[in-house]
């Protein structure tokens, strides 16, 4: 099952639009830049972003950094950190949201890197197993979900996730 960028833009009965235009209307009065790096959502975040005309204001980049490879290359995170932890982890989400800071000239960073299904899964990182991380105000959060139904609906939901913890971190902050 495929979902529109509507559709994604209106989850859970939230309409992530709301939330973008929060988390846009907070960056700009800090002076603040956003940088996402994906994995399993492959560019959603940024492209949920940008949908905002003037996102440039407080949008600054994106990493997709889908395969391994490419975590290391874009966003520095050690080989040996991937091999150990695996790329579904902790450590690998809070390196990816610390490396998008250290590439860039955002101040603030989210990272997710899961397993949207339906292959891919092992009896400890399950399909649907999303790890979260955000740098906001000088501190790295991190947290996993575990999330259900199609790869689609897998992405959508790690998309509205990612968004809307952002927003509570940066009301906070």
């Amino acid at each position: 099952m495929m979902l529109s960028f509507q559709e994604l833009l209106t989850l859970d009965g939230q309409a992530l639009e709301a939330v973008l235009a929060d988390i846009s209307s907070t960056l700009q009065a800090r002076g603040w830049m956003l940088a996402s790096a994906e994995s399993c959502t492959g560019g959603l975040i940024a492209a949920a972003c940008t949908e905002l005309a003037g996102s440039s204001l407080w949008f600054e980049r994106g990493f997709v950094s889908y395969a391994n490879a490419a975590k290391s290359e874009l966003l520095g995170v050690p080989p040996a950190l991937i091999a150990a932890e695996g790329a579904v982890s902790e450590a690998v989400a809070r390196a990816m949201a610390e490396g998008a800071l250290a590439h860039s000239p955002a101040q603030v960073s989210l990272a997710v890197t899961g397993i949207a299904g339906p292959g891919g899964a092992t009896p400890d990182k399950p399909v649907g197993l999303v790890w979260f991380a955000w740098c906001v105000a000088g501190r790295t959060h991190s947290e996993s979900r575990q999330f259900s139904g199609s790869r689609a609906q897998v992405r959508a939901q790690t998309l509205g996730h990612s968004l809307q913890r952002l927003h509570a971190l940066l009301q906070a902050a």
